[in-house]
């Protein structure tokens, strides 16, 4: 059991990091099951396609309207406490939802309200707790550590959340949300263990709430490495999200999947994350990381040109698990670059910046999937995205050589 701990979590990254990673993972099942048991519960109190889409964005708005000002509060609080409370919120209102379930007086109005409250929670856990990683982790070891990470996130997420999240309601109702907070609870109290300094990282917080936000804004803005970063992101989650917004009927109309090998695809995906995810270390080591970003950024061409082609399900499923093997060695990555650059006090606003990125990009992006699937049909829009995509990595391929070694930049410019 020791070997097994020591391959997964290396004791050179940490007591405090284990801990961490021990909260991530248990907090993530819990939001796994949320995945399946949450649009189960939308479900169960209508059928209306305008409720049913508004309890999706109820999840992701929140990050639009405060994700700045979480940011700026992870960089002037104690970042413990700050996931802590968050999370904290999010068990009591999940708690209320089992209450309400239990009691019948559940109906989509409390649903929805409660999933609104869910995310705004979730946007200040989500903001802060990419922050302390950097705190508690050498700057070498960060691909490493987020890698481990994402492996948590993957499974507990894609793998077995949303199974046992499923199964979980079919045998009652309230019972996936019951054991949510359970996973919660458990989070928290890790989360607690970790050896943090108390406070904020901040030696002086005398500034107001708006000028630590446009700190943050303009220090990305003043950085030419962190701020191509940022572009691409938003760009290349544009063209990810168009195709990916419709992928449903290019794999019913198209490839001929049926609805149960629909699903499959995303485990394919999973499956090839997490390969991803426990190679990461040795490809950080074995190849520059400037070469590693231009890689993983070129797969992401091809695999939109081969699923605009693509007509049978045997290509879909290798392809998609190529997909999930790239994407998050290109997620661990580029949050890395980024953890190495910024300033630890400013680690929650830039953060929050990347996410609103993230964000944006992935809504604006299904739009035009939508748009450009009615108007073309459905491999339309895996068609923009190979040319979207193929267009931006040209214009920053040599960039990426800057890109990777962005904390370099800081440190001869400071």
């Amino acid at each position: 059991m020791t070997a097994l701990v020591e391959t997964l979590l290396p004791s050179r990254l940490g007591h405090g990091f284990r801990w961490l990673v021990g909260s991530s993972w248990v907090t993530n099942l819990g939001d796994g099951m949320l995945i399946a048991a949450g649009p189960l519960l939308v479900a169960s109190q209508t059928r209306n396609p305008i409720l049913v889409s508004a309890s999706m964005l109820a999840l992701t708005v929140p990050w639009l309207l405060f994700g700045l000002l979480a940011g700026a509060l992870a960089d002037r609080l104690d970042r413990r406490l700050v996931i802590m409370t968050a999370n904290a919120v999010r068990g009591v209102v999940l708690a209320g939802l089992c209450v309400a379930i239990v009691t019948d007086h559940v109906d989509i109005t409390v649903v929805l309200v409660a999933m609104v409250a869910m995310g705004t929670a979730e946007t200040f856990v989500d903001a802060t707790a990419g922050t302390l990683t950097p705190m508690l982790v050498a700057k070498e070891d960060l691909g490493v550590a987020n890698a481990r990470l994402m492996a948590g996130m993957i499974t507990g997420n894609q793998l077995v959340g949303p199974a046992v999240g499923a199964l979980l309601f079919a045998a009652g109702m309230a019972w996936p949300f019951v054991l949510t907070v359970v996973c919660i609870a458990a989070g928290i109290a890790l989360v607690a263990r970790i050896g943090t300094p108390p406070g904020a990282v901040r030696e002086q917080v005398d500034t107001h709430i708006r000028q630590d936000i446009a700190d943050g804004v303009r220090w990305l803005l003043g950085n030419p490495p962190v701020r191509t970063l940022a572009i691409i992101i938003v760009v290349f989650n544009v063209t990810w999200a168009a195709p990916w917004a419709v992928l449903v009927l290019w794999a019913l109309e198209r490839v001929g999947i049926g609805e149960a090998g629909f699903g499959l695809l995303t485990t394919a995906s999973a499956l090839g994350s997490l390969l991803g995810t426990f190679a990461y270390g040795r490809l950080e080591r074995a190849v520059p990381l400037a070469v590693l970003m231009r890689t993983v950024l070129l797969a992401e061409v091809l695999f939109h040109l081969a699923m605009a082609l693509t007509t049978s399900p045997w290509a879909a499923y290798p392809l998609m698990f190529f997909f999930g093997a790239y994407a998050f060695v290109w997620g661990t990555l580029s949050q890395a670059v980024r953890q190495r650059a910024v300033p630890a006090e400013l680690q929650g606003r830039v953060g929050s910046v990347y996410m609103i990125c993230v964000m944006g990009g992935m809504l604006l992006g299904s739009l035009l999937g939508g748009l450009i699937a009615h108007g073309w049909g459905v491999a339309a829009p895996w068609w923009f995205a190979f040319v979207g995509s193929g267009v931006t990595l040209v214009l920053v391929w040599r960039s990426l050589g800057l890109i990777a070694h962005a904390d370099e930049q800081v440190a001869v410019g400071t």
